[in-house]
């Protein structure tokens, strides 16, 4: 369960009760829960009730108008890494990033990212942490990723090398028409760090903020994941829904029960 779909107003304790409660016990936080009840207790809880952390929300955005945001990007990412290292979790997600101030230089923005990364990397290396560059939908390219393909963000594990690998959220990619040889892609070259999942509503009313539990919208949920785990991942789909109008507002364990009972239905 990705904490994102549990952001009804509850504490990082009380989410973690809810995911338990269901017989979850896999948990993505984000930073800003984290830095609520603080590290030491997040970590706490996570090691006093056998929680496994596939994920921690997250890294990146690396592009700035100037070197002295660059750099404070780069101060911010090295803490994601230590955060991730003290909660165990399998990977630090990375969301990019767009484009800088009024900068219409997009190919800039991505070599800021691929720059970004080079540079966080030898420490996450040294903290066991993998990295998991994130690409996201093309409507945030210009305010929240510029990396907008599975294949862009494995041209970038090439050219970057060990310890960096992707994110798959179906959200983001369930629309390229080349998704079937991005994933194949990605399992040749052992790239795959997580699975995400939600769904697609149509109509969709807000670009962030309106995602849909699974069976709710139009993506091939069970086809998606043949792909993912015929390319050899085998680890665990992690629900990941931003619904401020409609699941925000309901109680965690219903959240969480309603999502059990479609990953078994539909996903």
């Amino acid at each position: 369960m990705n904490l994102a779909t549990l952001r009804n107003g509850a504490s990082f304790g009380q989410m973690v009760d809810d995911c338990l409660g269901q017989g979850v016990t896999a948990i993505s936080p984000w930073r800003d829960q984290i830095a609520a009840v603080g590290l030491a207790e997040a970590a706490r809880i996570v090691q006093a009730n056998g929680l496994r952390v596939t994920g921690l929300c997250r890294g990146g955005m690396f592009p700035a108008p100037d070197a002295a945001g660059r750099h404070a990007a780069l101060d911010d990412n090295f803490r994601a890494i230590d955060e991730a290292a003290a909660l165990g979790a399998d990977c630090l997600v990375l969301v990019v990033g767009g484009l800088p101030g009024a900068s219409k230089d997009i190919a800039g923005a991505r070599q800021m990212v691929a720059d970004g990364i080079a540079a966080m990397l030898p420490r996450a290396r040294a903290a066991g942490v993998p990295l998991a560059i994130e690409p996201l939908h093309p409507m945030y390219a210009a305010d929240r990723a510029c990396v907008n393909t599975i294949d862009q963000a494995l041209d970038l594990c090439v050219e970057l090398g060990e310890g960096v690998g992707v994110a798959i959220d179906v959200y983001h990619v369930w629309w390229d028409p080349n998704l079937a040889g991005a994933i194949a892609r990605a399992g040749d070259m052992g790239c795959i760090l997580a699975h995400h999942i939600c769904d697609w509503l149509v109509p969709t009313t807000d670009m962030l903020l309106d995602r849909g539990m699974m069976g709710d919208g139009i993506i091939d949920l069970k086809a998606i994941r043949s792909m993912i785990e015929a390319a050899g991942y085998a680890g665990p789909q992690e629900v990941e829904i931003f619904s401020r109008d409609t699941w925000w507002k309901r109680p965690g364990d219903e959240v969480v029960k309603t999502c059990v009972e479609r990953y078994r239905t539909v996903c």
